[in-house]
């Protein structure tokens, strides 16, 4: 357990302030679709599942899913119980919606996210308001996710918005995925890269 004060970052690494949120009563918003976008659910292949993954996560680090073995993220992205939607923009998808309901009675909105040709046209509060009525739409009992400090700086207040509480933070250090080559290091410049 970590105390009170500064706690050093070891080289390599990057640490990361996690916020855990729910939602235990749907918000719906009705949030009119944007212009020129198709809301589809897809099942994509792994290649295009990380192509989708690093356009749209590569600007706030996301690593997750770019360094799982094949097999564990087939498994995943295959499972009946999760649901993968996107917006499509001139054919091509420019998000990514995954819902996860693997355990009883709840639902992980394990990723949620736009590249950058929609961020601004109120793409994602249509598709949070989509998250939230296909999430309920099973009857579960809460709909949760969790963001971090190296995420869009916007995420936290928009999930809470959206109609997200709190209700747990954490502490995370992880290898930096420029620095292990998963990602460029250009990939989040907004997170300074702390070199061995």
């Amino acid at each position: 357990m970590l105390g009170d004060g500064y706690h050093d970052v070891p080289k390599g690494k990057v640490a990361m302030v996690v916020t855990h949120l729910e939602m235990r009563t749907p918000n719906f918003r009705q949030v009119p679709l944007p212009d020129g976008l198709t809301f589809t659910r897809i099942k994509p292949d792994i290649d295009t599942y990380r192509d989708i993954f690093r356009r749209i996560g590569a600007p706030w680090l996301w690593y997750g899913r770019l360094v799982m073995e094949d097999a564990a993220l087939e498994q995943i992205i295959n499972d009946p119980e999760v649901q993968i939607y996107t917006l499509l923009k001139n054919e091509g998808p420019e998000a990514l919606l995954e819902l996860d309901f693997r355990v009883k009675d709840e639902c992980e909105l394990a990723y949620f996210g736009l590249s950058p040709a929609l961020i601004g046209r109120g793409a994602g509060a249509y598709l949070m308001d989509q998250a939230v009525n296909c999430a309920f739409d099973i009857q579960i009992d809460r709909l949760h996710v969790h963001t971090c400090t190296i995420d869009s700086p916007q995420a936290l207040n928009f999930y809470v918005r959206s109609g997200f509480a709190p209700y747990r933070q954490q502490i995370e250090i992880d290898d930096d995925p420029r620095v292990t080559g998963i990602l460029p290091e250009t990939a989040g410049p907004h997170v300074p890269i702390l070199r061995p």
